[in-house]
Formats: C-alpha cells, sequence, structure tokens
C-alpha cells in the first residue's frame, strides 16, 4: 500500500488541534497504542512506527509501515483549599478543573527501509496535560470571582528518523525533533500587576500562544542473544521561541522548553509466545525554569513572574518505571498488560501554583490487543486506568505580607485512557 507524504501536513494540524494528556508529569507513558497497552516499555521493544518517540533505533527494526490511531483521555481533577483567611475572607472550599475533560489524541508513523542498513521514517506524537479548566473562579487567583480560572498546554512533536544497523546485532537511530507547542491561561487576575509580574498585561486572559522548536533524540538497541535485547536513549532539551503574550507569567520573559530525558530498556523473548519488556526514564524537569523554579522566588525572594529567576510550578525531575508482558495467543491476537510507576513531580510546599496544573498520578495499569485481519493488517487497542492520587499542601499557600492569607492548596487526579490505532506492513 503506498502512502502520500501530502497526508502528513493534514495529520499534523489534526493533532495540533487537541489537547495531550498528563500521566509521567506531562509527558505520556508511552507512545503509540502497543505501547501503551504494555505500560509504556518502547526502548528496547519497538513495535510500530511510532516507535521513534520511546528510541529513534527501533525504526530500523520495525520494516516498512504505516500506523495511525486516537486515544480517548479522560482526567477528573480537582484541588481544596483549606485553613485560607478569616471569617468573610476565605477562599476555602473545593474547585473541580473538569469544565472540560475529554480529550483525542491522534498518533501517526511511517517508516521506509532504504536498504538492509538504513532506514527512514517520522513519527507525531504529543505531550501536554498541564490542563486545569475550573468551573469557577479561585479567589487567590482572581479577587473579582468574574474569571474562571484554567491553563492548557499542548506539546506536538513531529520526528524526522534515521536508523542504521551498523552490525547484524546493533542498530542506532537519530531523530530531528520538531516541536509546536500552544498555551492559554486565564483567571490568573490577581497575579497581573506590578507587584508579581515583570510584565504587566502578558499574565493571562489573552487566549492562545504558539511556539516552535527543535532538539535532538538518539537511540541504541542491542540484541545480545535470541532472547535478550538492551536499549539506551538520550533526548536533549528541545530549545522553544518564547510565549510573548505571557512573557509576564513563565521565567525568561515567556520561555518554556521541553524538558531532556534518558532511559534504558530491557526487552526478553521468555518463550516464543511471551515476551516481558521494562524500561526506566529519567525526565529532568527541574532544568526548564518555568516548570521547576519554586514559587518561593516570587514570596519569598521577591523575583516577579516572568524575571530570569522568576517562579515556576516547583516541579522536581522524575523516574518513571514501566514494566509490561506481550503474550501471541494464537497467529490473529496478541494480548499485552502493563505497569507503570512514576515518581511525584510535585512538592507539597508548591500545591499553590500547581492548582493550574495538577498531574499528581503516579501508578498506572494498562491492558491492550492486536487483532491480524485477514488483509493482514493490524486493529490494535489499548486502556489505562491511572489510579486516584492526592497531594496535599504543606504550609503552600502564602500569609503574611505576600497577603494571600495562609493554608493549604490540596490537589486530587484520576484518568482513564481508551485507545485504538490501525496499522500494516508496506
Amino acid at each position: 500500500m503506498k502512502i502520500s507524504y501530502k497526508t502528513l501536513p493534514l495529520f499534523v494540524l489534526l493533532a495540533a488541534t487537541t489537547d495531550a494528556f498528563a500521566t509521567d508529569g506531562y509527558f505520556s507513558h508511552g507512545y503509540g497504542v502497543k505501547s501503551q497497552g504494555m505500560g509504556g516499555v518502547g526502548i528496547a521493544l519497538p513495535q510500530d512506527a511510532l516507535a521513534a518517540a520511546a528510541n529513534p533505533a527501533g525504526m530500523g527494526l520495525i520494516g516498512d509501515r504505516l500506523d495511525f490511531g486516537a486515544t480517548w483521555f479522560r482526567p477528573i481533577r480537582e484541588s481544596e483549599i483549606v485553613g485560607n483567611g478569616g471569617p468573610g475572607n476565605s477562599a476555602d472550599g473545593i474547585y473541580k478543573a473538569n469544565e472540560t475533560k475529554n480529550f483525542i489524541i491522534p498518533e501517526f508513523g511511517y517508516n521506509r527501509v532504504i536498504n538492509p542498513e538504513l532506514s527512514l521514517g517520522v513519527s507525531v506524537y504529543g505531550n501536554g496535560g498541564m490542563n486545569a479548566d475550573y468551573n469557577k473562579a479561585i479567589p487567590l487567583f482572581d479577587g473579582t470571582g468574574r474569571h474562571k480560572a484554567g491553563i492548557n498546554l499542548i506539546q506536538l512533536f513531529v520526528a524526522p528518523t534515521v536508523a542504521w544497523k551498523i552490525s547484524p546485532s546493533n542498530t542506532i537511530g537519530v531523530a530531528i525533533n520538531l516541536a509546536y507547542q500552544r498555551f492559554e491561561a486565564k483567571g490568573l487576575q490577581n497575579f497581573d500587576n506590578s507587584n508579581y509580574t515583570s510584565s504587566v498585561g502578558n499574565v493571562t486572559n489573552n487566549g492562545h500562544d504558539n511556539s516552535y522548536g527543535a532538539g535532538v533524540h538518539i537511540g541504541w538497541i542491542g540484541q545480545l542473544n535470541d532472547v535478550v535485547t538492551l536499549g539506551a536513549t538520550y533526548e536533549t532539551k528541545t530549545y522553544m521561541t518564547k510565549f510573548d503574550k505571557y512573557k509576564g507569567l513563565f521565567a525568561q520573559g515567556g520561555s518554556f522548553d521541553v524538558p531532556s530525558s534518558y532511559g534504558v530498556g530491557l526487552a526478553i523473548k521468555a518463550t516464543p509466545q511471551l515476551t516481558l519488556a521494562a524500561d526506566v526514564t529519567r525526565i529532568n524537569y527541574s532544568k526548564v525554569d518555568s516548570v521547576g523554579n519554586s514559587s518561593s522566588n516570587l514570596f519569598i525572594s521577591g523575583q516577579p513572574l516572568g524575571a530570569n529567576n522568576g517562579p515556576g510550578f516547583g516541579w522536581k525531575d522524575i523516574t518513571a518505571v514501566k514494566v509490561g508482558a506481550s503474550y501471541a495467543y494464537d497467529e490473529n491476537l496478541t494480548l499485552r498488560a502493563g505497569y507503570n510507576h512514576s515518581s511525584q513531580p510535585i512538592r507539597s510546599s508548591e500545591t499553590l501554583f500547581n492548582i493550574l496544573a495538577p498531574g499528581v498520578v503516579q501508578d498506572h495499569l494498562t491492558l491492550g490487543a492486536t487483532w491480524t485481519l485477514p488483509n493482514k493488517s493490524e486493529l490494535s487497542f489499548s486502556y489505562l486506568h491511572a489510579f486516584e492520587n492526592s497531594v496535599n499542601g504543606s504550609n503552600s499557600i502564602p500569609a503574611g505580607p505576600a497577603g494571600f492569607g495562609g493554608g493549604n492548596a490540596n490537589l486530587k487526579m484520576y484518568q482513564d485512557s481508551l485507545g485504538v490505532a490501525y496499522g500494516w506492513k508496506l
């Protein structure tokens, strides 16, 4: 079957108009429906033309393929403010961030074997999930009560990839991560003044803004023997243009780069039917100032929003551990299951700003399956449940001169997703 590159811009446009989701912080737990059904593993186990998202070397092992699909995602987010202010001047209450709670996330991949040693391809996928859409104004963010609070961040990656088999058992790959971001913030009027920002008028309710950038992703896959395969990958920071409409919100005048990450993977062919796999990935959120800087930069150090050392969400670096199993029930049906655990990016002292980005889930259970159809094409499904998790604040709302009335913000979230993909060997 032939593919026309004329279809790619249409798919990119579709992907750019959708929201992505939070699982490992705001990175997806896995890329491609097959991987998502196995807890997100993929560094040593490429299964489709989305392989470059986990490890570019995987594109050298999948052959000629075309894959596309979509995932329905439903996060449920809630914040609670307790112990704030005094009688008649308190923001205490429960705030639900689910005015928008159903999202569709598309995926696309294409790969072509040029010769036995060289493959070229492209993977299109998304991150995101710093998303909250509250049902009412939050008094700490907008004292007028007129503006509902919320933010929305979308990250789309188009990753042209080249992979080489440098020996019969070793493959390396390089992808260029071409990235697009879209962001919007609303309901933050309390911060849009010279006491809190370096750029008044560029904090909130300015509609969507766009950002573009690029980074590099490299990887290796080595087959030790007929049973054991290893993989390793490193992804540089993706350097993005600034959000000019929100240069008074994000540190360094609207900068919002994509963090670097690295990981290792293992795949074991335990039996002819059963494959076991595991990945360990580290995501360096703290190395991006607008994500990693502490809110204390504002409330204690006096650095305003948007300044070079301005406050961020205070996220820590995280480690995600993924395990999965794939079982070929027969020649037409493959079953999958997996589990994913990530460390917590949000400190209890940083929950105030993270009312806007409550990505607190840590434990994910996944299931999946692929049916091979009579024409030898494949129909795949995945399901994810991220178990409810909470982060309760600890002195997270400043009192005293900052004038926010003290107390704590408590965050809660769980989520479900269901994916479907169609692919075939060309």
